[in-house]
């Protein structure tokens, strides 16, 4: 099953807010707010490749609040 981590940098003080949507899409498998350059990151899995795309590209890029992201995809 294909997976990737998705590094988001958010708008300032919205980190919650993006946090809880993003727990609401079915792919993603874990989030958590982190310290450092990115201010969250989430595993996102799904059956393949294209779903994986969609994914990020159409539901997490998407979501209100979110300035920029950074899809590491995992190698299997």
């Amino acid at each position: 099953m294909p997976a990737a981590f998705v590094l988001i940098n958010s708008e300032i003080g919205a980190e919650d807010q993006v946090l809880e949507e993003l727990k609401k899409i079915p792919n993603v498998k874990e989030a958590y707010i982190v310290y450092g350059v990115y201010d969250i990151i989430a595993k996102v899995e799904a059956e393949n490749m294209e779903k994986l795309k969609e994914v990020v590209t159409w539901q997490i890029r998407r979501l209100d609040k979110v300035r920029s992201t950074l899809t590491m995809i995992v190698l299997e």
